[in-house]
Protein backbone atom coordinates (compact mmCIF):
# COMPACT_ATOMS: atom_id res chain seq x y z
CA UNK A 1 0.00 0.00 0.00
CA UNK A 2 2.87 2.49 0.85
CA UNK A 3 4.40 1.87 -2.80
CA UNK A 4 1.57 2.24 -4.63
CA UNK A 5 1.08 5.51 -2.56
CA UNK A 6 4.64 6.88 -2.88
CA UNK A 7 4.51 5.78 -6.90
CA UNK A 8 0.85 7.82 -7.47
CA UNK A 9 2.68 11.01 -5.48
CA UNK A 10 6.03 10.38 -7.71
CA UNK A 11 4.25 10.12 -10.78
CA UNK A 12 1.81 12.84 -10.38
CA UNK A 13 4.30 15.12 -9.02
CA UNK A 14 6.62 14.47 -12.19
CA UNK A 15 3.76 15.18 -14.39
CA UNK A 16 2.81 18.29 -13.03
CA UNK A 17 6.18 19.35 -12.59
CA UNK A 18 7.73 19.03 -15.78
CA UNK A 19 4.39 20.83 -17.74
CA UNK A 20 5.23 23.98 -15.58
CA UNK A 21 8.54 23.51 -16.15
CA UNK A 22 8.15 24.00 -19.70
CA UNK A 23 5.96 27.65 -18.93
CA UNK A 24 8.48 28.62 -16.46
CA UNK A 25 11.60 28.21 -18.37
CA UNK A 26 10.66 29.58 -21.33
CA UNK A 27 9.30 32.72 -19.56
CA UNK A 28 12.03 33.16 -18.14
CA UNK A 29 14.41 32.65 -21.80
CA UNK A 30 11.90 35.77 -22.66
CA UNK A 31 12.51 37.67 -19.99
CA UNK A 32 9.25 37.51 -18.31
CA UNK A 33 8.47 37.81 -14.74
CA UNK A 34 7.29 34.64 -13.04
CA UNK A 35 6.21 35.65 -9.50
CA UNK A 36 4.99 31.82 -8.61
CA UNK A 37 6.13 28.18 -8.91
CA UNK A 38 3.76 25.97 -7.54
CA UNK A 39 3.15 22.20 -7.31
CA UNK A 40 -0.65 21.99 -6.49
CA UNK A 41 -3.26 24.28 -5.20
CA UNK A 42 -4.81 25.47 -2.83
CA UNK A 43 -3.56 26.52 0.44
CA UNK A 44 0.69 26.41 0.46
CA UNK A 45 2.12 23.73 2.44
CA UNK A 46 6.03 24.92 2.52
CA UNK A 47 8.20 27.02 -0.06
CA UNK A 48 10.89 29.41 -0.15
CA UNK A 49 12.22 32.28 -2.57
CA UNK A 50 15.69 32.33 -3.53
CA UNK A 51 15.13 35.62 -6.07
CA UNK A 52 12.13 37.19 -7.25
CA UNK A 53 10.19 34.34 -7.84
CA UNK A 54 8.49 32.16 -4.67
CA UNK A 55 8.78 27.69 -5.35
CA UNK A 56 5.92 26.02 -3.31
CA UNK A 57 4.45 23.22 -2.70
CA UNK A 58 0.69 23.44 -2.26
CA UNK A 59 -1.75 21.31 -0.60
CA UNK A 60 -3.96 19.86 -3.52
CA UNK A 61 -2.02 17.58 -5.73
CA UNK A 62 -4.17 17.77 -8.75
CA UNK A 63 -2.19 20.16 -10.34
CA UNK A 64 0.12 23.01 -10.31
CA UNK A 65 0.62 26.38 -11.69
CA UNK A 66 2.96 29.51 -12.87
CA UNK A 67 1.82 32.32 -12.23
CA UNK A 68 2.99 34.78 -14.56
CA UNK A 69 3.31 39.08 -14.09
CA UNK A 70 0.93 40.42 -15.69
CA UNK A 71 -1.41 38.29 -16.84
CA UNK A 72 -3.52 40.62 -18.01
CA UNK A 73 -2.82 44.64 -18.69
CA UNK A 74 -4.46 45.88 -16.00
CA UNK A 75 -2.74 43.21 -13.80
CA UNK A 76 -1.17 45.47 -11.22
CA UNK A 77 3.00 43.99 -10.82
CA UNK A 78 3.68 42.72 -7.77
CA UNK A 79 6.93 44.49 -5.82
CA UNK A 80 10.56 44.13 -7.49
CA UNK A 81 8.97 43.48 -10.62
CA UNK A 82 9.63 45.89 -14.44
CA UNK A 83 6.90 46.73 -16.70
CA UNK A 84 8.94 45.06 -19.12
CA UNK A 85 8.27 41.78 -17.12
CA UNK A 86 5.02 41.80 -18.40
CA UNK A 87 3.22 38.71 -19.67
CA UNK A 88 0.52 40.80 -21.27
CA UNK A 89 2.41 43.40 -23.41
CA UNK A 90 4.64 40.68 -25.16
CA UNK A 91 3.88 39.76 -28.86
CA UNK A 92 1.65 36.92 -29.34
CA UNK A 93 3.74 34.67 -30.81
CA UNK A 94 5.58 35.04 -27.65
CA UNK A 95 2.55 34.42 -25.89
CA UNK A 96 2.23 31.44 -27.72
CA UNK A 97 5.46 30.01 -26.70
CA UNK A 98 5.41 30.31 -23.25
CA UNK A 99 1.95 28.48 -23.17
CA UNK A 100 2.67 25.95 -25.61
CA UNK A 101 5.73 25.50 -23.60
CA UNK A 102 3.95 23.08 -21.01
CA UNK A 103 2.72 20.41 -23.19
CA UNK A 104 5.60 20.19 -25.23
CA UNK A 105 7.59 19.94 -22.40
CA UNK A 106 5.08 16.99 -21.29
CA UNK A 107 5.91 15.02 -24.24
CA UNK A 108 10.16 15.81 -23.57
CA UNK A 109 9.09 13.94 -20.49
CA UNK A 110 7.62 11.07 -22.41
CA UNK A 111 10.50 11.19 -25.00
CA UNK A 112 13.24 11.05 -22.33
CA UNK A 113 11.60 8.26 -19.83
CA UNK A 114 11.72 6.25 -23.13
CA UNK A 115 15.08 7.30 -24.18
CA UNK A 116 16.17 5.87 -20.92
CA UNK A 117 14.07 2.71 -20.53
CA UNK A 118 15.51 1.84 -24.38
CA UNK A 119 19.06 2.73 -23.43
CA UNK A 120 19.12 0.59 -20.43
CA UNK A 121 17.25 -2.10 -21.54
CA UNK A 122 17.55 -2.41 -25.30
CA UNK A 123 14.41 -2.83 -27.24
CA UNK A 124 12.99 -6.03 -26.82
CA UNK A 125 11.34 -7.86 -29.88
CA UNK A 126 9.10 -11.12 -30.63
CA UNK A 127 10.63 -13.52 -32.35
CA UNK A 128 8.61 -15.09 -35.42
CA UNK A 129 8.21 -18.65 -33.41
CA UNK A 130 4.77 -19.87 -34.18
CA UNK A 131 3.27 -20.32 -30.48
CA UNK A 132 -0.44 -22.37 -31.25
CA UNK A 133 -2.10 -23.05 -34.85
CA UNK A 134 -5.63 -22.45 -35.16
CA UNK A 135 -7.77 -25.52 -35.84
CA UNK A 136 -8.80 -25.82 -39.43
CA UNK A 137 -6.73 -22.38 -40.25
CA UNK A 138 -4.67 -21.26 -43.46
CA UNK A 139 -1.72 -22.03 -40.95
CA UNK A 140 -2.96 -25.54 -40.42
CA UNK A 141 -4.23 -26.34 -43.98
CA UNK A 142 -0.68 -25.30 -44.97
CA UNK A 143 1.37 -27.73 -42.29
CA UNK A 144 2.57 -24.85 -39.96
CA UNK A 145 3.63 -26.32 -36.68
CA UNK A 146 3.96 -25.00 -33.04
CA UNK A 147 7.24 -23.96 -32.63
CA UNK A 148 8.27 -23.49 -36.45
CA UNK A 149 10.64 -20.39 -36.87
CA UNK A 150 9.48 -18.15 -40.21
CA UNK A 151 12.85 -17.05 -41.89
CA UNK A 152 11.50 -15.71 -45.00
CA UNK A 153 8.05 -14.21 -46.16
CA UNK A 154 7.71 -14.14 -50.50
CA UNK A 155 12.25 -14.10 -50.09
CA UNK A 156 12.09 -11.02 -47.66
CA UNK A 157 13.40 -11.99 -44.41
CA UNK A 158 11.81 -11.97 -41.13
CA UNK A 159 13.21 -10.70 -37.95
CA UNK A 160 10.59 -10.53 -35.72
CA UNK A 161 6.92 -11.37 -35.41
CA UNK A 162 6.17 -7.27 -36.17
CA UNK A 163 7.86 -8.27 -39.98
CA UNK A 164 6.04 -11.24 -40.12
CA UNK A 165 2.72 -9.78 -39.50
CA UNK A 166 3.06 -6.84 -41.51
CA UNK A 167 3.64 -9.08 -44.51
CA UNK A 168 0.43 -10.97 -43.76
CA UNK A 169 -1.52 -7.25 -43.49
CA UNK A 170 -0.18 -6.15 -46.77
CA UNK A 171 -0.60 -9.56 -48.52
CA UNK A 172 -4.57 -8.57 -48.84
CA UNK A 173 -5.05 -11.81 -48.95
CA UNK A 174 -2.53 -13.06 -51.89
CA UNK A 175 -0.78 -16.35 -51.47
CA UNK A 176 2.20 -15.98 -49.14
CA UNK A 177 5.52 -18.38 -49.68
CA UNK A 178 7.35 -18.99 -46.51
CA UNK A 179 10.80 -20.13 -45.31
CA UNK A 180 9.97 -22.10 -42.16
CA UNK A 181 12.82 -23.92 -40.11
CA UNK A 182 11.72 -26.64 -38.32
CA UNK A 183 14.23 -28.56 -36.42
CA UNK A 184 17.39 -28.87 -37.42
CA UNK A 185 16.06 -28.27 -41.35
CA UNK A 186 14.51 -25.95 -43.59
CA UNK A 187 11.32 -26.50 -45.61
CA UNK A 188 9.57 -24.06 -47.92
CA UNK A 189 4.90 -23.88 -47.46
CA UNK A 190 2.77 -22.07 -48.98
CA UNK A 191 0.27 -20.73 -47.18
CA UNK A 192 -3.39 -18.18 -48.60
CA UNK A 193 -4.39 -15.81 -45.26
CA UNK A 194 -8.18 -15.79 -44.93
CA UNK A 195 -9.90 -12.16 -44.89
CA UNK A 196 -11.38 -12.17 -41.85
CA UNK A 197 -13.72 -9.66 -39.48
CA UNK A 198 -12.27 -8.21 -36.20
CA UNK A 199 -12.09 -5.33 -34.06
CA UNK A 200 -9.03 -2.92 -33.71
CA UNK A 201 -7.89 -1.36 -30.65
CA UNK A 202 -10.65 1.61 -31.17
CA UNK A 203 -13.31 -1.16 -31.05
CA UNK A 204 -14.02 -0.45 -34.92
CA UNK A 205 -14.83 -3.56 -37.18
CA UNK A 206 -11.98 -4.15 -39.78
CA UNK A 207 -11.39 -6.83 -42.48
CA UNK A 208 -7.66 -8.05 -41.99
CA UNK A 209 -6.07 -10.56 -43.46
CA UNK A 210 -4.62 -13.73 -41.04
CA UNK A 211 -3.54 -16.97 -40.87
CA UNK A 212 -4.48 -18.41 -37.38
CA UNK A 213 -1.42 -18.42 -35.20
CA UNK A 214 -0.47 -16.63 -32.52
CA UNK A 215 3.77 -16.00 -31.21
CA UNK A 216 5.24 -18.15 -29.11
CA UNK A 217 6.67 -15.55 -26.57
CA UNK A 218 9.88 -15.75 -27.28
CA UNK A 219 11.72 -12.61 -27.67
CA UNK A 220 15.44 -11.63 -27.91
CA UNK A 221 16.91 -7.83 -26.36
CA UNK A 222 18.63 -5.78 -29.00
CA UNK A 223 20.89 -3.33 -27.20
CA UNK A 224 20.89 0.23 -28.43
CA UNK A 225 23.40 2.77 -28.17
CA UNK A 226 22.88 6.10 -26.75
CA UNK A 227 21.86 7.69 -29.84
CA UNK A 228 19.83 4.99 -30.98
CA UNK A 229 18.39 4.62 -28.03
CA UNK A 230 17.23 8.28 -28.11
CA UNK A 231 16.02 8.00 -31.88
CA UNK A 232 13.77 4.96 -30.92
CA UNK A 233 12.60 6.70 -27.84
CA UNK A 234 11.55 9.36 -30.10
CA UNK A 235 9.79 7.23 -32.57
CA UNK A 236 8.00 5.46 -29.75
CA UNK A 237 6.82 8.80 -28.60
CA UNK A 238 5.45 9.87 -31.49
CA UNK A 239 3.68 6.85 -32.73
CA UNK A 240 1.77 7.02 -29.04
CA UNK A 241 1.29 10.79 -29.74
CA UNK A 242 -0.23 9.52 -33.21
CA UNK A 243 -2.46 6.84 -31.04
CA UNK A 244 -3.27 9.25 -28.64
CA UNK A 245 -4.60 11.58 -31.01
CA UNK A 246 -6.70 9.37 -33.25
CA UNK A 247 -8.63 8.00 -29.89
CA UNK A 248 -9.18 11.24 -29.00
CA UNK A 249 -10.67 12.12 -32.74
CA UNK A 250 -12.08 8.54 -32.16
CA UNK A 251 -13.71 9.66 -28.71
CA UNK A 252 -15.67 12.47 -30.07
CA UNK A 253 -16.87 10.89 -33.23
CA UNK A 254 -18.46 8.52 -30.95
CA UNK A 255 -17.13 5.20 -31.77
CA UNK A 256 -14.98 5.20 -28.84
CA UNK A 257 -17.91 5.23 -25.67
CA UNK A 258 -17.60 7.93 -23.33
CA UNK A 259 -17.46 5.35 -20.60
CA UNK A 260 -14.11 4.55 -21.63
CA UNK A 261 -12.83 8.16 -20.27
CA UNK A 262 -10.92 7.83 -17.07
CA UNK A 263 -10.17 10.42 -13.85
CA UNK A 264 -7.80 10.76 -11.50
CA UNK A 265 -8.63 7.47 -9.60
CA UNK A 266 -8.49 5.47 -12.67
CA UNK A 267 -5.01 7.17 -13.01
CA UNK A 268 -3.83 6.28 -9.30
CA UNK A 269 -5.36 2.54 -9.68
CA UNK A 270 -3.21 2.11 -12.78
CA UNK A 271 0.35 3.47 -11.58
CA UNK A 272 -0.69 1.11 -8.03
CA UNK A 273 -0.98 -1.75 -10.37
CA UNK A 274 2.33 -1.01 -12.49
CA UNK A 275 4.07 -0.04 -9.21
CA UNK A 276 3.80 -3.70 -8.32
CA UNK A 277 5.51 -4.31 -11.44
CA UNK A 278 8.10 -2.81 -11.28
CA UNK A 279 10.36 0.13 -11.98
CA UNK A 280 10.30 0.36 -16.04
CA UNK A 281 6.56 -0.05 -16.13
CA UNK A 282 5.93 2.49 -13.75
CA UNK A 283 8.22 4.79 -16.30
CA UNK A 284 6.46 3.73 -19.58
CA UNK A 285 3.07 4.09 -18.10
CA UNK A 286 3.81 8.01 -16.50
CA UNK A 287 5.38 8.54 -20.11
CA UNK A 288 1.75 7.77 -22.05
CA UNK A 289 0.02 9.79 -19.26
CA UNK A 290 2.39 12.56 -20.19
CA UNK A 291 1.60 12.32 -23.75
CA UNK A 292 -2.46 12.17 -22.60
CA UNK A 293 -1.74 15.10 -20.81
CA UNK A 294 -0.01 17.24 -23.16
CA UNK A 295 -2.26 16.43 -25.75
CA UNK A 296 -5.05 17.16 -23.73
CA UNK A 297 -3.94 20.04 -22.86
CA UNK A 298 -3.51 21.34 -26.39
CA UNK A 299 -7.13 21.19 -26.94
CA UNK A 300 -8.69 24.75 -28.15
CA UNK A 301 -10.71 24.65 -25.08
CA UNK A 302 -10.97 28.20 -23.75
CA UNK A 303 -9.33 27.57 -19.61
CA UNK A 304 -6.75 24.87 -21.36
CA UNK A 305 -3.18 26.01 -22.87
CA UNK A 306 -4.94 25.32 -26.30
CA UNK A 307 -7.55 27.64 -25.82
CA UNK A 308 -4.97 30.59 -25.17
CA UNK A 309 -2.90 29.06 -27.66
CA UNK A 310 -6.15 29.98 -29.91
CA UNK A 311 -6.80 33.49 -28.32
CA UNK A 312 -3.31 34.20 -29.29
CA UNK A 313 -3.71 33.28 -32.89
CA UNK A 314 -6.81 34.82 -33.73
CA UNK A 315 -4.96 37.62 -32.32
CA UNK A 316 -2.35 37.80 -34.89
CA UNK A 317 -4.94 37.09 -37.67
CA UNK A 318 -7.13 40.15 -36.74
CA UNK A 319 -4.39 42.23 -35.59
CA UNK A 320 -5.66 43.09 -32.40
CA UNK A 321 -6.60 41.39 -28.88
CA UNK A 322 -9.89 39.33 -28.83
CA UNK A 323 -12.76 40.99 -27.24
CA UNK A 324 -12.47 40.95 -23.32
CA UNK A 325 -16.00 40.06 -23.03
CA UNK A 326 -16.21 37.21 -25.50
CA UNK A 327 -12.45 36.24 -23.83
CA UNK A 328 -14.60 35.87 -20.63
CA UNK A 329 -17.54 34.21 -21.79
CA UNK A 330 -16.19 31.80 -23.45
CA UNK A 331 -13.51 30.61 -20.86
CA UNK A 332 -16.65 30.51 -18.59
CA UNK A 333 -18.32 27.84 -21.25
CA UNK A 334 -14.68 25.91 -21.44
CA UNK A 335 -13.88 25.67 -17.56
CA UNK A 336 -18.44 24.13 -17.47
CA UNK A 337 -17.22 21.72 -19.79
CA UNK A 338 -13.90 21.03 -17.98
CA UNK A 339 -15.85 20.40 -15.27
CA UNK A 340 -18.56 18.37 -16.34
CA UNK A 341 -15.51 15.94 -18.31
CA UNK A 342 -13.97 15.42 -14.76
CA UNK A 343 -17.34 14.63 -13.77
CA UNK A 344 -18.13 12.14 -16.03
CA UNK A 345 -14.15 10.89 -15.40
CA UNK A 346 -14.91 10.55 -11.83
CA UNK A 347 -18.12 8.57 -12.30
CA UNK A 348 -16.83 6.36 -14.76
CA UNK A 349 -14.01 5.56 -12.09
CA UNK A 350 -16.30 5.18 -9.29
CA UNK A 351 -18.63 2.33 -11.48
CA UNK A 352 -15.14 0.51 -12.89
CA UNK A 353 -14.44 0.11 -8.77
CA UNK A 354 -17.80 -1.34 -8.29
CA UNK A 355 -18.08 -3.87 -11.37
Amino acid sequence: MLQSAIAIILVLGLLIFFHELGHFLVARMLGIGVSTFSLGFGPRIFGFKPGKTEYRLSAVPLGGYVHLVGETAEAELPPGFKTSESFALRSPWQRILVVSAGPIFNFVLAWLIYWGIFWANGQIQILPEVGQVAENSPAQVAGLKSGDMILKVNGQEVEYWDDLAKAIRQSKGAPLRLQVQRDKGVIELMVKPKITKRRNIFGEKILVPQIGITASGRTVSIPLSWSEAARTGLVQTWTLIKLTLEGLIKLIERIIPLDTIGGPIMIAKLVSDQAHQGLINVLALTALISINLGLLNLLPIPVLDGGHILFYTIEIIIGRPLDQRLQKITTKIGLSFLIALMGLAVVNDILRFFK
